[in-house]
């Protein structure tokens, strides 16, 4: 074989923008390039359907490198991400027995929740037995009230254990502001008591204790922008404030941990988490930290600010948001693509939540398919052996900097009021309902789709019975207090679906949906198929057919049927004879009947009282919402 290598592209003449640009024209044949192809995101920026070189020049995100300040592509030279799964704790010894079979399956990091009443050192001997902090990251998460008292006695185990404290890797999860984000609770002494929870850890250089809890805007409905810009100003009240009680800026830096969601869109995540780490580094750097003392930093500047201090850990979780009821699968698939982007975006740790999250307490076999999800990535996949693949890609280094422009713009403009002060007018609230709410609307109007939900879905799956009481894993602190200030509101992008799915279940009836199919072949399958989906969302029954010769045929086969909705399926042209002919048909009878499509006759058919039309503009929601008060 030869080893002489050829450069292929050079008998090839160099294609301009310009050039490119005049194709893309010629096939629109007229139409609006920016309308038809460009993507209008709801991070507020445009995304063109093409990039080139000349699009990332000038980035200096673009000659970054794995491990460099300020960390665009890695904190880390490798892309080695801990596997998370948690573990609510009842009982101590049977906890144990769940991390040890855990860690045994491939889990790297274990994240305990605890109860408040019964945190010991006893307990907690009982809880890590035969598990090595030196080679597992622990986090440990409990009632806020008591979370200063659990970092204690986690300090005292590990530093009991006669290891290299360096090699101790972990969290004691404290999040200021989670009264205010889930109950609406003031905690006016925060400052005070993140100042503690540092200074307890302080003997724990690799552990945080301080939680920046974007994951909760995220399952809220954030956008991405507003997940990443929240939690840096966030995070930055805390550091400034932290530094201003007299603590060192690097001790504090490190102490940070950001809890951040990851959705489905692919690219936008991957980005997210670079510019998140790019937009930390700045930040944190403009305090200028100096090094510690009791550690050699491994990556110091010329003026001897700790570089290192502006890494930001970062933990991703999959959304709690898109999860549906229906259709339970396909959360696997969501999750799986949220795996990878957050992967891809080189994660310190990932946890990936169990595909029947959203109707029941997840089973063992939903986790162990959660842990293997990751597993596959690393062992199958080898994403751990690329370190951000996505470097150079034009398109994704034009995300990261558009993304890292409005993140930054809203951090900006949080910071004129400060993030806590923000939380108690609102607007950090409000601007995610706003967001939420736009989401919902997408939904209904299928701009957002959810395969399964509103899209493809299955109309022959029960899913009342297999629902579940949620279980309620709060403590119960702060549930009597006055709740003057604005708690987030979660929910899930497929609830309403979800209700209409569930009404139609739990009424012991299922209506019928006739498709009286005729004319036009390609219209009228088109339209059928349209309109199955359309109903399908409710969870009606479907019945299709291939094609009528006559209206008279079709509505007698509709009656026979005991169709409670017939839709009439054919071409534009022919719905000015065959509609008025099909609605007096069944004029009288207990059907509703439906046109498929937005028909330039519209108007005159609305004259012969036809008053149903569904069409690609239709809000699916509101609509089926419509129906179901007709037939339920």
């Amino acid at each position: 074989m030869s080893n002489q290598k050829e450069k292929l592209f050079t008998d090839f003449p160099p294609v301009s923008t310009e050039e490119w640009m005049e194709v893309i024209n010629k096939d629109l044949k007229g139409a609006d390039f920016q309308k038809r192809l460009v993507w209008k995101t709801n991070e507020g920026f445009n995304v063109n359907p093409f990039y080139r070189a000349e699009n990332i020049e000038g980035f200096s995100s673009a000659g970054n490198l794995p491990g460099q300040f300020p960390y665009v592509r890695s904190t880390r030279k490798d892309n080695v991400w801990y596997v998370r799964q948690d573990i609510d704790v009842n009982d101590y010894a049977d906890a144990n027995r769940k991390a040890l079979s855990l860690l045994d399956k491939g889990v790297t990091s274990l994240g305990f929740h605890l109860p408040k009443n019964d945190l010991s050192a006893e307990n907690l001997k009982v809880l890590l037995n035969g598990i090595a902090p030196d080679k597992v990251e622990l986090n440990f998460r409990t009632c806020i009230s008591k979370t200063h008292e659990l970092a204690r006695l986690v300090v005292a185990y590990v530093t009991s254990q006669n290891l290299d404290l360096l090699r101790c890797f972990g969290s004691i999860e404290y999040d200021p502001f989670r009264k205010i984000l889930k109950k609406g609770v003031d905690v006016p002494n925060w400052m005070n008591d993140a100042a503690e929870m540092v200074k307890i850890t302080a003997s724990l250089p690799r552990y945080r204790s301080i939680s920046i809890t974007g994951n909760l805007l995220n399952d809220a409905g954030a956008y991405s922008y507003q997940e990443l810009g929240f939690s840096l100003s966030y995070a930055n009240q805390l550091l400034g404030a932290l530094i201003g009680k007299g603590l060192a800026p690097s001790l504090v830096a490190k102490k940070i941990k950001f809890e951040l969601g990851v959705g489905s869109n692919y690219f936008m995540e991957i980005a997210k988490f670079r510019a998140g780490r790019w937009l930390w580094a700045e930040i944190v750097n403009a305090y200028k930290p100096p090094c510690p003392p009791y550690i050699e930093c491994e990556n110091t500047a010329a003026d001897g600010t700790c570089l290192c201090a502006a890494k930001m850990n970062i933990h991703a979780s999959t959304s709690r948001f898109n999860q549906s009821l229906y259709d339970p699968y396909v959360n696997l698939l969501r999750t799986q693509t949220e795996a990878m982007s957050a992967t891809l975006g080189a994660v310190d740790s990932l946890t990936v939540r169990p595909f029947d999250e959203a109707f029941e307490t997840p089973s063992e076999f939903a986790k162990r398919i959660a842990v293997n999800q990751q597993l596959l990535l690393k062992e199958e996949a080898h994403f751990d052996k690329v370190t951000d693949p996505s470097s150079g890609s034009y398109y994704i280094e034009t995300l990261t900097v558009s993304l890292a422009e409005q993140a930054w713009k809203l951090f900006l403009e949080t910071e004129e009021k400060g993030f806590y002060e923000a939380l108690k007018a609102g607007t950090v609230q409000d601007a995610i309902a706003a967001s939420c709410d736009a989401r919902f609307n997408a939904v209904a109007n299928r701009k957002e789709i959810l395969l399964g939900t509103n899209q493809y879905p299955n109309f022959t799956e029960k899913m009342a019975e297999k629902l579940a009481d949620p279980k309620d894993h709060s403590c119960g602190c702060g549930t009597g207090d006055k709740t003057a200030l604005k708690p987030l509101v979660i929910r899930r992008l497929a609830e309403p679906f979800n209700t209409l799915r569930l009404a139609t279940e739990k009424s012991g009836k299922t209506p019928k949906v006739f498709m009286l199919t005729i004319g036009n072949l390609a219209m009228r399958l088109a339209r059928s198929q349209f309109s199955s989906n359309f109903f399908s969302c409710a969870g009606y029954q479907i019945i299709d057919n291939n094609g009528f010769p006559t209206v008279e045929d079709g509505v007698t086969a509709a009656r026979n049927a005991g169709a409670d909705v017939v839709v009439l399926c054919s071409s534009d042209d022919e719905y000015v004879e065959l509609a008025p002919k099909a609605f007096y048909l069944l004029k009288g009878g207990k059907e509703i009947f439906v046109v498929a499509g937005a028909p330039a006759c519209m108007d005159d058919l609305k004259a012969h009282g036809i008053e149903y039309f569904i069409h690609v503009r239709s809000n699916v929601y509101e609509t089926l919402k419509g129906f179901n008060k007709r037939l339920l």
